[in-house]
This record gives C-alpha cells, sequence and structure tokens, in this order.
C-alpha cells in the first residue's frame, strides 16, 4: 500500500519573531539598567519608575503574544505602539529640560524599535511605515519640534530599518508561498505518477488479455477485443506521456515572486493559449500511432484546435478511403518558427485526379476540412500520394501568423 505524500511547509519568518522576542527583552533589561544608573540625575525619578515598572511587566507577559504573527493582532500591536508613544511623552515630566535638550535618551529608549519591528514583521513595509512616523511624531513633539542631531539620526534609523525589514519580510513570505506551491505540485506529481504505475500493472494488463482472448475465440468476442486494444493503446499512450492541458500561473510582481494560483485549465476553449499535443492525444489508438517532441508545443488556443480538426480530418479520410485496416501514423515536429503535424498512411494512395474529381463533385474535404483550414490560419497543407504506397499529409502553422 502506497504511502501518503506530505507537504511540509516551513516558515521563513519564524526566525525573526523569535529574535524580536529576545530583542523585546534585552531592551527592556537595558531601559531598567540605564534608569538604575542615572536615577539620581532624574528631578522626578518616580515617574519614570512607575513608567519602567509598567513596561517590564508588559513585556514579560506579552512574550508569548510576539512569538508569531497569530499573536500579533491589530489590538495588541496598537496597544504596544500605544505603551511606547506614552512613555516618550513622559520623559518630559521625570527628566530634565536640559538633559531633554542635550540629547538625552527617552524612558522607553531602543524598546521603542521593538514595537515598530513588529508592525513591520506583521504586515509589511507599509504598517511599518505608520508605525515609525508615530514614533518620529513623538520624539519631535518631546523636543518642542526642535530636535537635536541624535534624535534625528535615531528616528531616521528606525524609519530606515523598520521599513526595510518589512519589505524583507513580505518577500520572504512570497518566497514561502512560492516553496509551498511547488513542494505541492512534487506531490501531486509523484502521485500521479504512481497512480499511472497502478494502472500499468492492472488495468492495461486485463484490456490486453481481453484483446488476446477475443482474437482467439472469433466473433463479437474479436470485436470487443479489438476495442480493448484500441482502449489499451490510448490509455498507455496517456500514461506514458502524462499530458495534461497547460498550467495557468498568474503572479503579481507588486508582491515578489509570488505564485498564487496554479490551476489545470478544464475548459480547453476559453484558453489563450493550449499544447498541442494534448488536442492530438486522444487520436492515438491501436491503428493510430502519434510521436511528439518531449516539450510542450503551445500554440495560439484557435489555431492549436483548427490544426488538430485538420488532423482530425485527415484520419477520417484513411479511414474512409484506405479502409478499417489501415494504419496511420502523426508526427509533430516544432521548428520553432511553426508547427509541422505530418499524417501518413499505408493505404493505397489517392490515384492522380481524384481529388480534382471530388472537387468537382461537391465533395471538398481535402479542399476545405484540411486546406481551408490551414489557409486562414497562414499555414499550408501539402498532399503527396503515391498509388499503392500511402498518403502523406503535411501541416505547417507559423507561431507568427496562427490565430489571424
Amino acid at each position: 500500500m502506497a504511502g501518503r505524500e506530505r507537504v511540509v511547509r516551513m516558515s521563513v519568518e519564524q526566525p525573526l519573531w523569535r529574535a524580536l522576542t529576545a530583542y523585546r527583552l534585552l531592551t527592556m533589561l537595558y531601559a531598567v539598567g540605564l534608569f538604575g544608573f542615572a536615577h539620581r540625575s532624574f528631578p522626578h525619578p518616580a515617574v519614570a519608575a512607575g513608567y519602567l515598572a509598567v513596561l517590564a511587566v508588559w513585556t514579560l507577559a506579552t512574550l508569548p503574544k510576539v512569538a508569531g504573527a497569530a499573536g500579533c493582532t491589530r489590538r495588541f500591536l496598537g496597544a504596544d505602539l500605544t505603551v511606547a508613544l506614552v512613555g516618550i511623552l513622559l520623559t518630559p515630566f521625570a527628566d530634565s529640560a536640559a538633559r531633554i535638550a542635550a540629547g538625552g535618551p527617552t524612558l522607553p529608549t531602543i524598546w521603542t524599535a521593538g514595537s515598530v519591528l513588529a508592525f513591520a514583521l506583521k504586515g509589511g513595509w507599509r504598517w511599518a511605515c505608520v508605525a515609525s512616523t508615530f514614533v518620529a511624531a513623538a520624539n519631535i513633539a518631546v523636543h518642542h519640534g526642535d530636535p537635536t542631531r541624535d534624535t534625528l539620526h535615531n528616528v531616521l534609523l528606525v524609519w530606515v530599518a523598520s521599513v526595510a525589514i518589512g519589505y524583507v519580510v513580505e518577500v520572504a513570505r512570497a518566497s514561502e508561498a512560492t516553496l509551498a506551491r511547488a513542494l505541492e505540485i512534487e506531490a501531486a506529481t509523484r502521485e500521479r505518477e504512481r497512480l499511472a504505475r497502478d494502472i500499468h500493472d492492472g488495468v492495461l494488463q486485463v484490456l490486453a488479455m481481453v484483446q488476446r482472448r477475443g482474437a482467439e475465440l472469433g466473433g463479437e468476442a474479436a470485436e470487443i477485443g479489438r476495442m480493448a486494444g484500441e482502449q489499451e493503446v490510448a490509455l498507455r499512450t496517456l500514461v506514458s506521456s502524462g499530458l495534461l492541458p497547460p498550467s495557468r500561473v498568474s503572479s503579481d510582481g507588486s508582491r515578489g515572486a509570488l505564485v498564487d494560483t496554479v490551476e489545470v485549465d478544464e475548459d480547453p476553449a476559453g484558453a489563450a493559449e493550449l499544447d498541442l499535443r494534448s488536442l492530438l492525444a486522444p487520436y492515438a489508438g491501436s491503428r493510430v500511432s502519434l510521436a511528439e517532441p518531449g516539450a510542450p508545443v503551445v500554440l495560439p488556443a484557435r489555431a492549436a484546435g483548427e490544426l488538430a480538426a485538420a488532423v482530425a480530418a485527415a484520419l477520417d479520410n484513411v479511414r474512409r478511403h484506405a479502409g478499417e485496416g489501415a494504419r496511420a501514423w502523426i508526427l509533430v515536429e516544432d521548428w520553432g518558427d511553426e508547427v509541422v503535424v505530418t499524417v501518413r498512411d499505408d493505404g493505397p494512395g489517392i490515384p492522380p485526379g481524384r481529388l480534382d474529381q471530388a472537387a468537382g463533385e461537391g465533395r471538398l474535404g481535402v479542399a476545405q476540412s484540411i486546406r481551408g483550414r490551414l489557409r486562414d490560419l497562414g499555414g499550408t497543407a501539402e498532399l503527396v500520394s503515391v498509388p499503392g504506397q500511402g498518403c502523406e499529409v503535411e501541416l505547417k502553422v507559423p507561431r507568427n501568423g496562427a490565430g489571424r
């Protein structure tokens, strides 16, 4: 019994949250320690001590909140920023005006940057820009609109660093989403390969056995065996090639290399481009062989559909005029600037003048169903036939005009 595929999604931003947790704890200790060394120079040390006590309790109580993005809700981030802004605005009530004018630190000191970084990690550079702007306004207000050079440098540093980290987080999330989607596609591919092996080992063998037994029994059983043989070849072709309609990957450049959706188009008529191989694969059977490139042969949807219809018309002519027992071969070639599809059979061929005679009789299968389709696409349809040696139809469609 095959094991289940499991996709493990790794969080590239989780280490940043751990670093933020450590930063908030260390900067809280730094703020308390800095006040402990300089508390005698504070005119109102009780105000500073009360605020720092609240800051210490808040920091320790909210460590689980900043351990991940889930805990950092908008309400929490707003409250956290409020604690930082209150500490900045309380500084003039605790410290002397001379120390503040000389560029002395605010009560929360560099702990404030941790609050801004939480905004950056949660909402990206836009949220970081808003939070750092509030912090800058509070610092300028403390200095009565005339901040020192050091204060401006510190404010600008926090603003630039938080915006940069927010942008990096957005890119990291985009990369994580891309990686997760790639892992999901890989798991789906492995599951499809496993199913293909099961089909090959079970269904295909049963169909082959039905074909052999039907041929041995004869009569109606022979017809059933023939149909089983055709289904076996068609299913074997599908399993071995793994053809699927082209995937559509949408990307938003403003959010980085983020894969929004990867889906299989179940409505080829609405697709902009199609892989020609997926349209020709159903024609393969016990008497029709399909040879194709290993890479997708992408054409505009209309051109691919018309080219496939021309191939179907050519195969229909083989069945009608070469007999049910005739074999046919389809060869698909991608020459870069044009796509060439060749349909060849081993029938008796077309007698000289037969096509002109058929056109005169109003039978325009080759003239309209094949040549007419290719002409509308800007391509050509060449028919070569030698009596007794079969017929060959070469269909050419230029890429620069396929879809006119």
